[in-house]
This record gives structure tokens, C-alpha cells and sequence, in this order.
């Protein structure tokens, strides 16, 4: 299986692995296509044991998107596969209740904001608590804000989003809430009910209800020492996954499903 592990992990194309092994291509092409037809063997690891998970998704083409599972602490890939929506309850569903009936029961789960994923995980999980990625609302907070913002709120407001990822200590929780709570009282009803329209006004009232909406779990990882405040660690794993699978271009749809699986199975971190 070194062979394919070299395909898989390290992106060797099939002629490559047929100059150094001394196979033909075609008997080469026959081996990939028989070991992506069956599932890769179950982890050995004790689900029981994760305690801080992180749940993410990314987009390869198109609308298809694999998501993952990852152990918040050993940065260890718990689960994964190719197809699932973060935005679909019946595909997080499917692939979320075998991990729970495998024992899989962490104290949190680190995740984007999806309102599905959040769904999902109460109700599977309901004794969890779950932590909003703080770089994902920073970044997309300070984006909604633009770089140089012509308008007092927005100009205050992308100020406020600069603070998220800096924020250690219950006093500086407060700090932070102090100030957009004064940002609120001066700028956010004039702003939720003003009826003016174009892409930057539109951007700053959205800025303002993904921080309302995320505010009741931004801070969870001040009370819980170990839940990781982003899922940073499943960005990078996504990047060097995405890399991978660009050397194999023209890979048939078909075998997609195995190809990540074997993928997610042979790099586990």
C-alpha cells in the first residue's frame, strides 16, 4: 500500500508511481480504482475522549464541499467526508450520529456560525457548548466594514471587530462589550431601521446582526479553559488537503467519495 499511500498523501500522479515501482500504468489505474471502491478501516482512537471538537466545512468546485471533524487539542481529524453541507440537517445529521454512537461526546465544538451546524449539534449534543470562530467573525466583520471606511459607525464598528481575536481576560470581555454596547446605543436602531440601500450600507447592517447573533457564544473559552477560539487548525488541514487534490486533476466524480476518504484516513492531522 506504499504505492497508494504516495497517491494519496503526496500527490503522486500514476505515471510518476509507474517510473519508480516498475508497473504499468493501466495495471496502476486498475489498483487505484479497486482500493478507492472500499472503505477505509475505522480509527482506532476513543471518541470518548475528545473533548473539544471543531467542525468546519470548505468548497473544492462548484457546490461540492467536503466538511471535517477535528479534536480541538491533538488537532487529530475525529471524522469527515465529501458532500456534506453545512447547510443541509439531513447530511450533518448522517454524518454526525455515527460519531455520537461511537461515543463521541465533547464538552464543546468550535464552529463558523452555520445556523444548521448550530442546530444540528444542540440537538444531537444538547448538554454542549459552542463556541463561535473568532477569526471567522473578524474577518468577515472587518471585510463587511471595508478597509477604509468613509462613515463614522462603520469606521467605530470595524474598530470593534479589530478587537475580536485579542480578547484573553474577562476584563477585556467587558472592555469589548462596553464598547459595542455604546456603539449600539448610538448607531444600531438608526441603522436597523433606515431604508437607504447600496452594497456598503447593506454590508454594515450585516456586519451588526452577525455580531448581535454571535454574541452569546463568542466568549465561551473564558469559562471553559482548552476550547480553542478558532478553527484555524482545520484551515490549514483544508489547505494542504486542497493542494493534494489538485494534483490529481480529472479525478472521476465517481471516485471522489473514496478518494477523500482514504485522504482523511491516511492524514489524520
Amino acid at each position: 500500500m506504499e504505492w497508494f499511500r504516495r497517491w494519496i498523501v503526496e500527490g503522486y500522479s500514476v505515471r510518476q508511481l509507474a517510473l519508480q515501482s516498475g508497473h504499468s500504468m493501466r495495471s496502476l489505474h486498475k489498483l487505484v480504482r479497486s482500493v478507492l471502491a472500499e472503505e477505509p478501516p475505522e480509527p482506532a482512537a476513543d471518541l470518548r475522549s475528545v473533548r473539544h471538537a471543531m467542525l468546519d466545512g470548505t468548497f473544492l468546485h462548484g457546490r461540492r464541499s467536503v466538511a471535517v471533524l477535528m479534536d480541538g487539542q491533538t488537532h487529530t481529524v475525529i471524522g469527515g467526508g465529501y458532500g456534506i453541507s453545512e447547510n443541509s440537517e439531513i447530511q450533518l445529521r448522517s454524518f454526525l450520529i455515527p460519531l455520537r454512537e461511537q461515543g463521541l461526546s465533547p464538552t464543546s465544538f468550535t464552529v463558523d456560525g452555520s445556523p444548521q451546524v448550530m442546530k444540528v449539534i444542540r440537538s444531537l449534543w444538547p448538554g454542549a457548548v459552542i463556541q463561535r470562530c473568532l477569526v471567522h467573525i473578524q474577518r468577515q466583520g472587518l471585510s463587511w466594514c471595508r478597509v477604509n471606511p468613509k462613515t463614522a459607525h462603520a469606521l467605530r464598528l470595524r474598530e470593534i471587530f479589530r478587537q475580536v481575536t485579542g480578547i484573553r481576560t474577562v476584563a477585556e470581555r467587558e472592555t469589548f462589550l462596553q464598547s459595542f454596547a455604546q456603539w449600539e446605543d448610538e448607531y444600531g436602531e438608526p441603522i436597523r431601521t433606515r431604508r437607504r440601500r447600496g452594497p456598503v450600507f447593506s454590508d454594515v447592517k450585516q456586519a451588526r446582526s452577525m455580531l448581535l447573533r454571535a454574541l452569546p457564544d463568542m466568549f465561551r473559552y473564558l469559562d471553559t479553559p482548552g476550547i480553542p477560539t478558532s478553527t484555524n487548525g482545520l484551515e490549514g488541514y483544508f489547505s494542504r488537503l486542497k493542494a493534494r487534490y489538485r494534483q490529481h486533476r480529472g479525478l472521476n466524480k465517481e471516485r471522489r467519495p473514496g478518494y477523500f476518504a482514504w485522504y482523511l484516513h491516511l492524514v489524520p492531522r
